[in-house]
């Protein structure tokens, strides 16, 4: 595509801070991974972050820190990828659907606080809640926090789009979740190329996902169970697995990070830009709420069908036929074969399957250049036209 939806943006500074690596005694498991830690904990304002292999291995270990498994009931949103109800699985987890605000697309407070209510009544209520930060703009983690504290549930906040994000004038991972997760995958907001990380207030927490992502394994001696034998001994103490980010990603990621503000305007800019070109068009635009700061990982469309006859296939195939990179976030995870082998079904979530009948993504990155995104904007205009 002459234009794709999203794109990384490697600087030289990146690129030094790799070479660095490279000439350094240290590949793997050096001092660069506590130090892109530190530095997200510091810029996130979150007492400890826990870098791992990428952001499934961050919900997967998150899950396992709270708790989860077999018998354990996880609920989370449809309007999200894969991974957020795949976790809890991997656990022996049951899962269930929680649906999405039509105006946030993220977890429906209504929809939340109508099914805990019912399944208070059954006996039925989650262990693990996992909201999502659908295309960067936080989710009502305040009120889910008041209702965990009612019902008894956890929070494992998937923030995957959200690094940089603001809720209540706070970056978002820092309060409410027990647990929120990151992802630095290439087309993120912050690179490692592949790689996440798990931020939390609570110091057992952290401790707990810090033995999870290496195998159960510590060499702390304070932590030994038995008397250490030597200077190299070790010891696992329960089952872990092996999601370490490397040092390579990391000093990465540190150069990323640094850059951080800068990226989050740039992607402001530019999500206004298209508001202001769309105004006036058949479409439902992503929300803005003045409590919160998206991070605009995605700028999500969606063709209001009440205004135009246009189909959303139609205009997908046009704009890819133009060369505009465009996609789908997302398929809503219940209707997937798999999860209706579990038994969802379509009608579920009304407001996800709506959502995605009408869904567009459109090319939002920071070296997007306002000639690129206008020939998106006319591409767009065109497309909606000869509909």
């Amino acid at each position: 595509m002459a234009i794709p939806y999203s794109c990384q943006q490697i600087t030289d500074d990146d690129i030094a801070a790799v070479v660095a690596v490279l000439r350094s005694e240290y590949l793997t498991q050096g001092p660069e991974v506590p130090a892109f830690e530190e530095a997200f904990a510091t810029r996130h304002r979150v007492a400890h972050a826990v870098a791992v292999a990428n952001a499934t291995a961050g919900l997967h270990i998150g899950c396992l820190a709270l708790g989860v498994g077999p018998g354990s009931r996880v609920w989370t949103s449809p309007n999200t990828f894969l991974a957020s109800a795949n976790c809890a699985r991997y656990c022996g987890a049951s899962v269930d659907f929680v649906d999405v605000d039509p105006a946030t697309r993220n977890m429906s407070l209504a929809a939340l606080a109508a099914k805990l209510e019912r399944a208070r009544r059954e006996g039925s209520l989650p262990h693990v809640l996992i909201p999502v930060d659908f295309a960067g703009l936080p989710a009502d983690l305040r009120e889910m926090r008041e209702l965990a504290d009612r019902y008894g549930f956890r929070i494992l906040q998937d923030a995957s789009h959200a690094v940089g994000a603001e809720y209540l004038g706070q970056p978002v991972g820092s309060r409410y979740a027990d647990l929120s997760v990151f992802s630095f995958h290439a087309v993120k907001i912050v690179t490692t190329a592949e790689g996440g990380i798990v931020s939390t207030q609570d110091p057992a927490l952290a401790r707990r996902l810090r033995l999870l992502r290496s195998h159960g394994m510590t060499r702390d001696a304070a932590e030994m169970e038995e008397p250490a034998d030597g200077p190299w001994y070790y010891e696992q103490q329960f089952l872990g697995y092996n999601y370490r980010l490397t040092d390579l990603q990391a000093a990465l990621g540190r150069s990323q990070l640094a850059r951080l503000d800068v990226l989050q305007v740039q992607r402001e800019s530019l999500a206004a830009r298209y508001d202001r070109a769309f105004e006036s068009l058949p479409l439902r635009l992503p929300a803005r709420r003045p409590d919160r700061r998206s991070s605009w990982h995605l700028y999500a469309i969606e063709i209001d069908e009440t205004r135009t006859g246009a189909d959303r296939g139609a205009v997908f195939a046009q704009l890819r036929s133009a060369g505009i990179g465009v996609n789908v976030h997302y398929i809503p995870v219940h209707l997937q074969p798999f999860w209706r082998r579990q038994g969802s079904k379509p009608g579920d979530c009304p407001a996800a399957e709506r959502y995605y009948r009408q869904a567009i993504s459109l090319p939002l990155f920071p070296a997007l250049s306002e000639s690129q995104q206008d020939q998106v904007i006319a591409a767009l205009r065109n497309a909606l036209e000869a509909a």
